[in-house]
């Protein structure tokens, strides 16, 4: 089992760093070092006359870390492609250096989540992908899609697309799923479970709360309760005691 795990969407706005920051809380509660890492965020904000990376910032609070450049190497002020992002902005993004940080992260932690921009095909600088900074950290995948209408597809061909690229996909996890499904959210999980290839190691429910850190802890506890936690957990390489 790998000690660390990259992070991906099916598209933006599913709640991957909800998902990654719940991940983090729960490991932390149990007692195990996690770090933490938003390679490149672009939609960052000044902080102090610096770009802080939210999500970073959220990630780091569930982990219980320090914020600092290894978490989060490229902050980049405008909210579009990174790539877009970086070329406005006079940065060039480079694997080596999110990689230096990414081996520093593991060799402070005993297991370190990765999460990516966007989804696996956003391009980060040139031609290259989050797929490709996946592959050039040599992580496994996970997986987060959204409940409704339409995931089934994305999900479906992000997991396609990861395997063609020789990417190890452990599982996916349906975020946000309301307590009150329609017809296509019912359905929704039972397909992604038996058509993308990978299992569902997981459907977070809907929390209903204006402050990010409340639902993480919402999720958190909610979690710790599940017995398919252990699944979960065991399937992205945590031995959970």
């Amino acid at each position: 089992m790998s000690n660390a795990i990259f992070i991906t969407g099916t598209d933006t706005g599913v709640g991957k760093t909800i998902v990654t920051a719940t991940l983090a809380c729960l490991l932390r509660k149990q007692g195990i070092n996690v770090g933490v890492m938003k390679p490149v965020t672009s939609g960052c904000v000044e902080q102090n006359g610096s770009l802080v990376s939210e999500d970073a910032e959220l990630l780091a609070w569930a982990a219980g870390v320090p914020l600092d450049e290894e978490c989060a190497p490229y902050c980049l002020r405008t909210p579009i492609a990174p790539s877009v992002a970086a070329s406005r902005e006079n940065v060039r993004i480079d694997f080596s250096r999110i990689r230096n940080a990414y081996e520093s992260l593991l060799a402070r932690h005993d297991f370190v989540l990765v999460e990516g921009a966007g989804g696996l095909m956003v391009p980060l600088s040139g031609g290259l992908m989050v797929a490709d900074l996946a592959l050039a950290l040599k992580l496994p995948l996970l997986v987060v899609a959204r409940p409704n209408l339409g995931t089934i597809n994305h999900t479906v061909l992000t997991c396609f697309a990861a395997k063609q690229l020789g990417i190890e996909v452990r599982g996916t996890i349906i975020n946000s799923y309301p307590d009150r499904p329609d017809t296509a959210e019912e359905y929704a999980p039972h397909l992604i479970d038996s058509l993308s290839g990978a299992p569902l190691l997981g459907v977070f429910p809907k929390v209903e709360a204006a402050d990010q850190r409340t639902i993480v802890e919402t999720l958190t506890n909610h979690l710790s309760g599940q017995g398919t936690t252990k699944i979960l957990l065991r399937e992205i390489g945590i031995e959970y005691i």
